[in-house]
């Protein structure tokens, strides 16, 4: 009876089924924050504003 508890047949399936799991939850919840405006326009200034190379005397003085 001991044989039945310690028995591990399928626990690596299991396993990965929870983590595909979590990993498609956690894609859907990117895909609802990236349907925002306001998330959206964020990320497309960040990129805009890492993309762009300024040029050194367009500086503002201080």
């Amino acid at each position: 009876m001991k044989k039945i508890f310690f028995d591990e047949t399928g626990a690596a399936t299991a396993e990965y089924a929870i983590a595909t799991m979590a990993a498609v939850g956690f894609a859907g919840l990117l895909v609802i924050i990236m349907r925002s405006d306001e998330v959206r326009q964020i990320l497309f200034d960040l990129v805009k504003s890492a993309l762009t190379f300024a040029n050194p005397n367009d500086a503002p003085n201080n």
